[in-house]
């Protein structure tokens, strides 16, 4: 899961969709400096990456890419399977993309101070380019696959996975809707039972 989705799967507590976005950049047992309800929120973003990394559904997708991308098929559904929750994303939320994203940019904003560095580095580049709600369009996908392409020093060659998406829509549009269900019933669960 990118970004959008683990905002997402963290329900409307916005401390746990703030410890849920930074988590990658909280190393080991860093996040004890964070406010409990900000721990919680990476420790939510873990669960979500250790479930998802597991799951034979999300083994099907990366199947179907590994011959190309090798160990970066993970990183490439990720981004893909983002961009099926913000194709559907009426499916799952009241509230348009557009708006929920706007109000997300607001809350990083707020609790600027408390940010990681790497994402104070890209928080302006998020904001300009709307990338929450770009994932919902081809164009919006593709430049972060560059990005992430660039990021590697173009070795992943993830920026052709573009045209993996076209290729496979259905089957992983499919895969995603499936996991998605069985992700959104396990985070809730989680966020019951978090205790720092």
């Amino acid at each position: 899961m990118n970004f959008l989705a683990h905002i997402y799967l963290s329900g409307n507590n916005d401390q746990l969709k703030i410890g849920n976005f930074i988590a990658d950049m909280i190393k080991g047992n860093k996040y004890k400096i964070y406010p409990i309800e900000i721990q919680k929120g990476i420790k939510l973003h873990r669960h979500i990456d250790s479930f998802t990394d597991t799951h034979d559904i999300v083994k099907k997708s990366k199947k179907r890419l590994h011959s190309r991308y090798k160990h970066y098929d993970g990183v490439i559904i990720d981004v893909l399977y983002d961009h099926f929750l913000a194709k559907n994303w009426s499916a799952y939320s009241n509230i348009p993309l557009k708006e929920y994203a706007q109000n997300f940019y607001s809350l990083l904003h707020t609790n600027y101070d408390i940010l990681p560095d790497t994402i104070k580095n890209f928080l302006p580049f998020m904001v300009k380019d709307d990338w929450l709600y770009s994932y919902s369009t081809f164009k919006g996908i593709e430049n972060v696959l560059i990005g992430l392409n660039k990021r590697t020093q173009h070795k992943s060659q993830m920026h052709l996975a573009i045209e993996d998406l076209h290729l496979y829509y259905t089957e992983l549009e499919n895969d995603f809707t499936a996991f998605f269900t069985v992700l959104r019933s396990s985070c809730k669960e989680k966020i019951k039972t978090l205790d720092i």
